[in-house]
Order: structure tokens, then sequence, then C-alpha cells
């Protein structure tokens, strides 16, 4: 091991790593930061839509990790991945710039030029995402992995640590108003340009530093091509290569349609999003889960230990899916629903997204430490345990949101206050949940399939991102909406309620205002305000909880030994 590895117990590589990761997660929160808003102000969506788009981008931007992993696995190696990655997500960022300059010239093209920027993004995180998280694993010996939920704590202080810079700047230069509360609609483009730039930096920072420090415990340059890998990389025993039968790779693509097919015709309405990308999304983790366990060289504690994380992978979906109403509902609400009054300056809306990074940056290495003081007594609850504690928390805050809004009515504002406790609530469940998961998957899986298992991890993120988008698209009306709707001089309450029946005038006014006519349904039941929309939440992620824990015990055997 490194002199620098022995003297503060991680290695260099780590820390070029974290400074990669840091500047691509400033480029990609930035950017979420303002993308609804953006949809919403300058390219005159529906607040449903815009939430719809999002939940798709980002499930798309965690499906890909399944592709890049995979070519990473075969053929360039994570080096080459993350520098293409890297590459990819700052062209679209810039592309996200142009489509914010001209939007006001050519509403179709600037639509245009969007669509093809998150296209661009999404292909470019596929690339970068599973990659670099493998790498972690990679820097430390077998005896030295019980440091992995350590390292990969301090491996999510740096994603966080870019996530606040990116949550303040991109915000501060790209979600501007005036006194009179007037939005500057032409400024998110400066917000997009400084996304971009920080990716460039983030990509400067790994290749000019990968050879000298991001190495194996032996010296030996980390994630060169597979080609160029020997059979001292694996561990005594495994298998070098996955064997996927002829017969296995066919009937995962009749799965995958027929799942893809399923998830199709159970969606009601015709939103692409919804009727195309949610169930390929679905569709594509049940089908690689399925296709990696029909590996004919796994052997049975293999199979178990990927089996454990299909299992977390499962659960996680319902903690993403409340946690990234950051980025929709909670926007909205922020916006349209909270006095943002914070000690005296008017907050933006799509800065008060910044309290989880600031609180990650804050509590990470105090996690850490918790973690490692309970281990060295010999009481640190295995993983499946926090991961469970984490969607327990995240519970507790949605219902503590839940009963804030709960007599507000269409003209109250809620409190500023209520949405950074919220948020601290949703960092210490995220500093349970995320990075002890990416650990999780380090130590449990072979390392033939390391990158792709990451991809499979991520595609629990994807899912619960989908599931994010169309839970923030049942976000009933808020106060502004029926400001909005008397100032048109319809009672938006009395259609709510279907006291009055509008006119296709007023329909179209309400339409072309962006408001709905209808409370939104799910699951057969109506959502008429914002308490009952929290609810949602913390019913799924508290239910969820409790069959975590309860399953703890039986995932504990089939981790052979793996905490």
């Amino acid at each position: 091991m490194s002199e620098a590895a022995v003297k503060t117990g991680h290695p260099k590589g780590l820390w070029v790593l974290f400074g990669t990761e840091m500047w691509e997660r400033f480029n990609f929160y930035g950017m979420r930061t303002l993308l609804t808003l953006f949809l919403v102000n300058s390219l005159m969506m529906k607040e449903e839509n815009a939430s719809l788009i999002y939940g798709g981008f980002l499930g798309l931007c965690y499906l890909t990790p399944m592709l890049g992993g995979f070519i990473a696995d075969r053929f360039l190696g994570n080096r080459n991945c993350i520098m293409l990655g890297g590459l990819l997500m700052a062209v679209g960022q810039l592309m996200l710039f142009v489509s914010a300059s001209v939007f006001g010239e050519n509403l179709g093209l600037a639509t245009t030029i969007m669509y093809s920027a998150l296209f661009v993004i999404i292909f470019g995180n596929g690339f970068f995402k599973p990659n670099i998280s493998s790498m972690v694993g990679s820097l430390y010996p077998a005896q030295e992995k019980n440091k992995l939920d350590t390292a990969f704590t301090i491996f999510y202080m740096g994603i966080n640590l870019g996530a606040f810079l990116g949550q303040f700047i991109c915000p501060f230069l790209g979600d501007v108003k005036d006194s009179g509360g007037i939005r500057d609609i032409h400024a998110f483009k400066w917000g997009f340009l400084a996304a971009s730039i920080a990716m460039l930096i983030g990509t400067a920072v790994f290749y000019f530093l990968k050879n000298k420090y991001v190495v194996s415990p032996e010296g030996k340059p980390l994630g060169g091509l597979p080609s160029k890998n020997t059979a001292e990389d694996y561990a005594e025993g495994e298998a070098q290569k996955a064997v996927f039968t002829s017969k296995a790779l066919i009937l995962s693509v009749v799965a995958f349609i027929g799942m893809f097919l399923l998830f199709h015709f159970s969606v009601d309405g015709d939103n692409v999003v919804k009727t195309i990308i949610y169930p390929i999304i679905y569709a594509s983790g049940i089908t690689l889960a399925g296709l990696i366990l029909s590996d004919s060289s796994l052997t049975k504690i293999e199979k178990d230990r990927i089996l454990v994380i299909y299992i977390i992978s499962f659960f996680i979906i319902f903690f993403w899916a409340a946690f990234e109403q950051a980025g929709s509902s909670l926007t909205f609400i922020a916006d349209n629903q909270t006095d943002r009054n914070f000690f005296g300056w008017d907050m933006p809306p799509s800065m008060v997204q910044i309290f989880n990074g600031i609180f990650v940056v804050a509590l990470a290495i105090p996690f850490s430490m918790l973690w490692d003081k309970l281990r060295a007594k010999n009481n640190e609850p295995i993983s499946p345990a926090k991961l469970a504690l984490g969607l327990l928390i995240i519970a507790i805050s949605f219902f503590m949101i839940a009963t804030q809004v709960k007599d507000l009515g269409t003209s109250g504002l809620l409190a500023i206050k209520w949405l950074v406790l919220l948020y601290l609530l949703n960092t210490c469940a995220e500093l349970c949940l995320s990075p002890i998961g990416l650990s999780l998957v380090g130590k449990l899986s072979p390392k033939r399939f390391s990158s792709l298992l990451y991809g499979v991890f991520f595609l629990s993120n994807a899912s619960g991102y989908a599931l994010a988008g169309t839970l923030g698209s049942i976000l009933p009306a808020t106060g502004d909406k029926f400001v909005k709707a008397k100032e048109l001089g319809i009672d938006l309450q009395s259609v709510l309620d279907k006291k009055i029946v509008p006119s296709a005038e007023q329909l179209k006014l309400l339409s072309d205002n962006q408001i709905s006519d209808h409370y939104p349904p799910f699951a057969g039941f109506e959502i008429h305000n914002l308490f009952e929309f929290f609810m949602v939440f913390v019913i799924l992620t508290g239910l969820a909880a409790i069959i975590l824990f309860a399953l703890t015990p039986f995932l504990k055997k089939m981790m052979h030994g793996i905490r």
C-alpha cells in the first residue's frame, strides 16, 4: 500500500475520484435545479408534463449506466468511459445553453434542442456513473474491504459538495427575479453554461491525475482496457468472464418485450414519457437482473449475494421516488406556495434544494465516524438495516411536512423552515441509504460483473426517478393557480369540486395558463390537497421500511459473512 494510504487510511486515488465526481455532480445537480422551471416558464409546458419529463430524464440517466457498465467491462474500460461520459455531458449542457438562448425567437427549435440535449446528457451519465463508482472499491486490498462504507461516505461527500456548489451557483446565475418577483426567463442559459464548464473541469481533473493516483494497492493503473486484465486481477477461484448462452440471451429479449408491453398497456393516457420511456426503464431493470442470474459460471454464494443486491435495489426505488420530489413538486411548492424569506433574503425557489447538499457536506464525516465507532464496538448494523433506517427517516420527514401543509388552504404560505427541516431529515435518510448501497454492491459483486451490477443498482434509481415523475405529476393545484384563475374570472375551487361546469372558452383559458380543471388521480383516488399528496409518500416509504427491516435476518444469511 502507498505511504499516503498508510498515513490517512485511504489512498490518494479516492480523492482524485472525489474531485472528479464533485465537478460532475455540480454539473448535474446545478442543471437539475433549473430544468423544470425552465420547461414551465420558458418552454411553456404544464407542471404535470414538466414533472413527467423530469422523471423520465432522471430515470434514463440511471438506465444508461447498464450500457456504460457493459461497454466498460467488455471493451473500453472504466477510464475511457469516464472521459467519454464527461465530454458528452459538457456538450449536452452547452446544448441546453443554446436552447435557453433561442426560445424567444423559435420556441419549437428551442424545445427540439432541449430534448436533444437531455438525451446527450443521459448517455454521458451512462458512461460516467457506474465506472467511477466501481473504481472506488478497487483502490483497497481485499483485507481492507471493511473500509468501503467509510470510503463511499467520503466519496458521497464529494458528490454532495459538488451538488451544493451547483445548487448555489446555477440558480444564482439562472433563476433571477426582480424586486417585484418577476422572473427573468432569459437567465436560465447562464446556469446551464456554468454546469457545462464544471463538467469540463471534472473531466480534466481525472485525465491529468488518473495515471499517478488511480491505482491498485500494488500500484497498477485501474480501469484500463479489459483485454489487458490478468488472472491476478480476480479473486482466487473466481471466474474471469461471464457465460451467457444463446438461449438466455433470446429469452431476455422476449422477456424485455413482454415486460415492456405489460407496463405500456397498464398506463392510461398518451404521454410518451409515461407510455414509452417509463415502461422501457422498468422492463430493462427486470430483464437485466434475470440475464445476470442466468450466467452459468455463477456459484451458489455469488447468486445469493447478487439476489441481495436485487432485493435492496427494489426497496430503494421507493426512497428515490420520495427523495427526487426535490426537483419537481417540492420546487413548484417552493415557487408557488412558500414564504422563502431566509433571514431577510428572498431565496430563489430553485435554490431551496441547496440545503440537501449543505447537510450532506456537514454530516457525511459524522456519519462515517458513527459507523467506524459502532464497528469498533462490534455494534454496527448490517447494510440492509441501515437502508431500512433510511426509508423510515424519509417517511417521517414527509409525514412532518404533510402535517404542516394540512391547513394551508389555497392562499396560505408554507414557512421555508419546514422545507429546510425536510431536507435535513432527507439528508440523514440519504446517508443511511445511498453510500451504504454503493458500498454493498462493491462488496457483493463478482469482479466480472462489477460495473454491470452497479448499472443494475442504478436501475433502482432509474425506476425510483420514473416513479418520482409519475407521483410528482399528481401534485394538486397550488395557491398561485387559484390566484391566476381568479384573475381570469374563474372560480377554480368550484371547477375542481365539479360545482360548476366550465365553458369551452374557460377550459381553453385554464389550459393556456397551465392550470388543470380536475383533481389528479392516483391508484383510483383523487388527490385533493397537499396533505393527501405528501401522505402518498409516507405510506409508500413507511411500508417499504417495515418490510425491509423484517427481511434483514434473511438477507444477512444470503450475504455469507459480508456485512
